[in-house]
């Protein structure tokens, strides 16, 4: 088994992963120019507002106090519709980008788990679990709220911007000079900024990858450690992921946190600036007082969104940190594709063959050293060893899960790389050590991967695996619901599910990896004389560490140093008084 990765996620590509994120924004370009219309409403509707705050200033005859209270009250009521205009329209914005966003992460979820659903074995024998799960729930989740938030912030900003900026050449060019003299302080600072806060946003995604991946581990193995009584030993170690990931959001926040309030600084004092000049220019009667308050109101508008934009920067950086994880998760090599000559393996005999066979996981620990193997059809091939011999190694690369370094495996006289990858495993049914059954009712469990099964056919399985008399004795019988990873059932009783589903599916040959370990001696028994029955003809391989469960295979293969130390059978392994016969005798001792 290859070692898990440990690498922490660094930054690559902005650019690329913002480009690549847009990509899936263009698939909803009506919903995009709905929006941006929407937005252009707004922001021209709030931008008439400062205009007629300053004309309704202006309302006064001469300066002498007179005010003209009708046409005071006329632009006041075209401010509160035109306010409560834009309120409507801005609330229409967010609604339709919230349902972009909305489908922008479904979109990537689905995109995700397609993408898992093709990843070779590998992968998920490299990546903790729970560090997949973050990217497809919490990665993806950041994107989509940033997406329905932060853009639809950053569209008005823009709108805001451009269009206070012309509002206040309108009235005073000379004065938009002096708004304009922080500008390269602050785009320089923001550079600078965002240069340095990236990687600590990326870094802190990949420390909450680590913390969840840790939780599923110790969460799957409570059992384990309340048995070895670990648990302050467990909570040490959560501390310090914990730690980790605090520090990493620490870190990642409070360089951010220093983006808003120095922008604003910046916003600040220029405004200062502006109101100061503005007063001259009012002494001197170059403008009026309602310009200046119309001036003054458009500066905070031009202000504002810059400031706006600074405080949701971390949230933007943390969304594109999310997005390069997810697609550097997408970017992963996919497994082996088929040849553009593979066929289908369709009525397969079951003659299978290892022709020099050399494999590892990493290039300087090899596993198989020139492996030779000839299982003819319908045989029982027992495979037996040492722990880290290479015997699930083998059955890995019978399933392709992996490719050998070098050599063939053939399937009835074909290299198995020339049919087609779901054909081939197709061909296999496999019950493993470790069961798997998933949330549904027992007899989905046992019918899957044969959804043209009859009840019938299920139950027929089911009796042959010794366990219909168990499940007729539940409330619900076969209809009753396996909770989550079968919870609500032994270990046992889950091994004979699996076993069950594997003589439901009707392949030619059938792989058991340690498939009768949680079931007791007598029911073992019953099990293996029924399997031999109904797999008659079936080419079975057969990972065995109890050795007296296997003496009637036809073949027993002994696996040690990379290759076959013996093969024979039962008595001729016995005979030989060898490595068999130590292994077997040191079962008995």
């Amino acid at each position: 088994m290859p070692p898990l990765s440990t690498k922490t996620d660094k930054p690559k590509d902005t650019k690329g992963t913002l480009l690549r994120l847009l990509s899936y924004l263009g698939r909803y370009k009506i919903f995009i120019l709905c929006g941006v219309l929407l937005s252009l409403a707004a922001n021209i509707l709030s931008l008439i507002g400062p205009e007629l705050a300053g004309l309704a200033i202006s309302a006064m005859e001469g300066g002498k106090g007179k005010v003209d209270f009708d046409l005071v009250f006329h632009y006041a009521k075209l401010m509160l519709i035109i306010y409560v205009c834009s309120s409507v329209v801005t609330y229409l914005l967010s609604f339709l980008m919230m349902n972009v966003g909305r489908s922008v992460g479904k979109k990537l979820r689905s995109d995700v788990m397609n993408k898992l659903m093709k990843l070779p074995v590998g992968y998920f024998d490299t990546h903790q679990t729970g560090d997949i799960i973050s990217r497809v729930s919490y990665d993806i989740d950041v994107i989509s709220n940033s997406l329905s938030t932060d853009i639809t912030q950053i569209l008005s900003s823009l709108i805001t911007v451009t269009g206070a900026f012309v509002m206040m050449l309108r009235v005073s060019a000379p004065l938009v000079v002096v708004i304009l003299v922080m500008i390269p302080l602050y785009i320089l600072y923001t550079r600078h900024m965002m240069r340095k806060t990236r990687p600590l946003m990326s870094a802190r995604s990949a420390m909450y990858g680590a913390l969840n991946g840790f939780a599923e581990e110790m969460f799957s193995g409570q059992k384990t450690i309340q048995a070895y009584a670990h648990e302050e030993q467990s909570l040490k170690d959560f501390d310090v992921h914990n730690d980790n990931a605090c520090n990493a959001y620490y870190r990642a926040d409070y360089q951010a946190a220093k983006i808003g309030p120095t922008v604003g600084f910046f916003t600040n004092t220029s405004l200062a600036l502006s109101a100061t000049v503005g007063s001259l220019f009012y002494m001197k009667n170059i403008l009026n007082l309602g310009q200046i308050a119309s001036f003054i109101l458009y500066s905070r508008k031009f202000s504002g969104p810059i400031n706006e934009v600074a405080n949701i920067s971390n949230e933007i950086l943390s969304a594109l940190a999310a997005a390069e994880r997810v697609f550097r998760l997408l970017n992963e090599p996919e497994e082996t594709a088929d040849l553009p000559e593979a066929t289908e393996l369709t009525d397969a005999e079951g003659h299978v063959q290892l022709k020099d066979v050399h494999f590892s996981y990493v290039p300087e620990k090899p596993i198989l050293e020139g492996l030779n193997l000839d299982a003819e059809a319908g045989k029982l091939i027992a495979i037996v060893g040492p722990t880290g011999a290479g015997k699930t190694t083998i059955i890995n690369l019978l399933m392709r899960f992996y490719d050998p370094v070098s050599g063939e495996i053939l399937v009835d006289g074909k290299e198995q790389r020339q049919y087609t990858m779901t054909s081939l495993r197709k061909a296999y049914a496999m019950v493993l050590q470790d069961t798997w059954v998933f949330h549904g009712t027992i007899y989905d469990n046992i019918a899957y991967g044969r959804n043209d099964a009859t009840r019938e056919e299920v139950i027929a399985a089911a009796k042959a695996a010794h366990i219909h008399k168990y499940i007729m004795c539940l409330s619900n019988g076969y209809e009753t619901v396996i909770t989550e990873d079968g919870g609500n059932i032994s270990k046992g009783q889950k091994q004979l599910l699996t076993i069950a589903r594997a003589m439901l599916y009707d392949a030619r040959m059938l792989i058991l990896d340690e498939a009768t370990s949680n079931v007791d001696t007598r029911t073992e028994r019953q099990i293996q004389s029924a399997m031999r029955t109904l797999m008659k003809g079936k080419t079975c391989f057969v990972i065995a560490h109890r050795l007296s469960t296997i003496q009637n295979a036809d073949l027993i293969l002994v696996i040690g140093g990379g290759n076959i130390a013996e093969q024979g059978t039962h008595d001729e392994l016995m005979a030989k008084k060898g490595a068999y016969y130590r292994l077997y005798m040191s079962q008995w001792e």
